[in-house]
């Protein structure tokens, strides 16, 4: 029985954690940096322990720091969020290890999963479809002999990377050359392994992903997919579900794979299972994401399931009881950062109007509120809008009047919100034609 969670995370899903564990009757202890003091993740928990100065590395990503304040407040569980230790293996393996519960994967499977290669290997086990390229890690020699198989344009990913980091597209031998060493210096220093992979690059493909939850008794169950096709520099600025571009026949084939998969290697926990679509509707598996993911409430609000609800009830022990998950209408969440709309340059500040919408089928989840100062040390997200709508066409219409009502105003500060605006303004996104390479195209 889990009485008392630390969240090891900031922002809002310290919020949403914290109010999934009120619900369910389970004390909270928030963790922050001296730059988060205010913060209101620290407001609502039942407890906040101060963990060190602003620098992520030494606060959010400081394990010993952590585990103290797992011992001061007397928590019995961990949930690390997402980012930061959601993914680390040794963060997963000391809290497991102190005698606490981890709300997630354990270590053996995200150490698993984390590697892409050891990841595609399993996939590939299992023939679930994967994009052309390396069976393993390259040097130049190697890539080369790759590359005369498949041709370019290729990718070179990092084989620890996640979030979108660690990515280069290459389209002749010169680059191939000059990108592929900076790629492994730059995996070093972000992953800390310098191994790195080359797939095939494909044209304009979507961003598919599956929502799986497992439990501890062997039941795994997929929630349906997300599109995640909208983004800048492979980071997602907008998700929607269920994705407009596949069938059910698809729907229920990525399904299955998914499932197959996380029964295969024994998960457990909420995770996310990504997927890209080429332009004839082929599906190439990417990676699994061992942590609750950014985009979730999507699959929440046509689902009616609170995800972060059933991490911690699996973590207890508890058999999954959603024998079969009815999915109703569309939803659509956007990220709202601080950040210039043109250059997409982060923009920290006082918060000194702020107006969040509301109405049927509005969902935000954020921790900033008016008077708040958005600190300049963190990922720039600070709100995410969730709309619904009982088919796709309704719920862009109720995100256009919600982005209208969405005021957040302060000194210098500036949003995403008018970026939104015009993405959902686009033919493209209108009847669901987008794809991941559609904001570079409209900045062009």
């Amino acid at each position: 029985m889990i009485r008392k969670v630390l969240i090891a995370n900031r922002g809002e899903i310290a919020v949403r954690v914290i109010r999934a564990c009120r619900e369910l009757g389970i004390k909270t202890v928030a963790i922050y940096s001296e730059a988060d003091r205010e913060s209101m993740h620290v407001k609502l928990a039942d407890q906040a322990v101060c963990i060190g100065p602003p620098e992520a590395s030494k606060s959010y990503l400081d394990i010993p720091r952590i585990m103290s304040a797992v011992e001061v407040s007397g928590a019995d569980a961990v949930h690390p969020g997402y980012g930061f230790l959601a993914e680390n293996p040794r963060f997963a393996e000391i809290v497991q290890a102190s005698g606490k519960v981890f709300i997630g994967p354990n270590a053996e499977t995200l150490a698993l999963i984390g590697d892409k290669i050891r990841a595609k290997e399993v996939a590939k086990k299992l023939n679930i479809p994967l994009v052309p390229g390396s069976d393993g890690p390259v040097d130049f020699k190697s890539a080369l002999e790759v590359v005369k198989q498949i041709g370019y344009p290729v990718v070179i990913k990092a084989a620890g990377g996640g979030g979108g980091r660690g990515i280069r597209i290459v389209r002749d031998e010169r680059e191939l050359r000059e990108k592929l060493p900076l790629a492994m210096q730059e995996a070093k220093i972000a992953f800390g392994d310098e191994r790195v992979y080359i797939e095939k690059y494909l044209i304009n493909p979507k961003h598919i992903e599956v929502q799986i939850l497992a439990d501890t008794h062997g039941n795994v169950m997929a929630l349906g997919e997300r599109e995640c096709s909208i983004q800048r520099r492979h980071q997602k600025l907008i998700e929607e579900a269920p994705s407009p571009s596949i069938d059910d026949k698809q729907r229920k084939m990525l399904e299955e794979m998914c499932v197959e998969f996380c029964k295969h290697i024994g998960y457990v926990g909420a995770g996310t299972v990504e997927f890209l679509m080429d332009q004839d509707g082929n599906f190439y598996f990417m990676e699994v994401n061992g942590r609750i993911q950014v985009e979730h409430p999507v699959t929440e609000m046509i689902t009616g399931t609170d995800i972060v609800k059933w991490q911690i009830k699996v973590a207890m022990g508890e058999k999954l009881s959603l024998s079969k998950v009815e999915r109703r209408g569309y939803a659509v969440e956007f990220r709202i950062n601080a950040e210039d709309p043109n250059t997409f340059m982060p923009s920290p500040g006082k918060i000194t109007n702020l107006y969040l919408p509301g109405g049927p089928g509005v969902r935000v989840d954020t921790h900033v509120y008016c008077g708040y100062t958005i600190p300049p040390y963190y990922d720039s997200l600070i709100a995410k809008l969730i709309v619904w709508g009982s088919d796709r066409k309704s719920a862009i219409e109720r995100a256009k009047r919600a982005l209208e009502e969405f005021v957040i105003e302060g000194q210098g500060l500036k949003t995403n919100i008018e970026f939104h605006k015009r993405v959902i303004s686009t033919r493209e996104f209108r009847e669901g034609k987008h794809h991941i390479r559609l904001v570079e195209e409209m900045l062009i």
